[in-house]
């Protein structure tokens, strides 16, 4: 077949193909516009339910509750940045040459950044107990895997001519990574913590619902015992902590990057 046929033919067929699998996947997923239809008016009346949020006298535990969830937020990118950012260096290619190590730390960043958080803290439940501390391990194990790979990237992506410069004034290799090497990359690597930390945000809250600390436990009460303005109050309280932090970290990165 002449590749011009084979292009015009190929393209409808995989559309064809892949449209059939689309509709396969609704209907073994027993997904119908009835189902949806009635979920809808089913999510219209919970959200009536949720007005106003009202903490129902509550407010002072909510609000300890979410500065609880900031704090193993923060910790947990914090503990995570702190030990990626070494092992980000092992990894890179410009750093260590050995091509077995820098292998074996990108296949062990893989394996660690592939387990969800809830996983994490469910393991660290089962290790430490149930509590913040458990919260923090989680976040910390979840963001190791990633930030080490961002990290390690971000290292790989910086320019050459700062090392060889301080080679050249006959400095040693920890001298061009302090000297050359550090100042290009501290300032990416700091906003991409800072990235983190808000979406930790919203991580920590979730798994405070299996006893991982913080505001999770109390949403959950309260959808269990039907207190759904209660639960519209904890929700708008981390929407607005969540907004709050991404406002003043987009400025802190804009700065870092002049």
């Amino acid at each position: 077949m002449r590749p011009a046929l084979r292009d015009r033919v190929g393209g409808p067929i995989l559309a064809l193909a892949l449209l059939g699998l689309f509709v396969f996947g609704l209907w073994d997923l027993d997904i119908s516009p009835a189902r949806l239809a009635g979920g809808t008016v089913t999510l219209v009346r919970f959200l009536a339910l949720m007005v106003p949020p009202d903490p129902l006298g509550h407010a002072v535990l909510f609000v300890q509750a979410l500065g609880e969830t900031l704090a193993i937020s923060l910790l947990g990118t914090l503990t995570a940045a702190v030990l990626a950012f070494p092992a980000g260096l092992v990894a890179s290619r410009n750093v260590v040459a050995n091509p077995v190590i820098h292998h074996v730390a990108r296949r062990i960043f893989d394996v660690i950044r592939s387990i969800d958080v809830l996983v994490w803290a469910l393991v660290w439940i089962g290790v430490v107990g149930l509590g913040p501390f458990a919260g923090v391990l989680a976040i910390a194990c979840s963001d190791f895997g990633a930030l080490g790979k961002l990290f390690s990237e971000t290292v790989e992506t910086t320019g050459h001519r700062a090392r060889e410069g301080v080679r050249a004034a006959g400095g040693g290799a920890i001298d061009e990574v302090r000297f050359g090497l550090l100042p290009q990359v501290l300032p990416v690597i700091a906003g991409q913590a800072l990235y983190f930390f808000e979406s930790n945000v919203r991580a920590a809250a979730i798994i405070g619902i299996v006893g991982a600390g913080g505001i999770g436990l109390h949403l959950y009460e309260a959808i269990r015992t039907l207190e759904w303005r209660e639960v519209s109050f904890l929700v708008l309280m981390v929407l607005v902590s969540v907004a709050l932090i991404d406002t003043v970290s987009s400025r802190l990165r804009a700065a870092m990057r002049g």
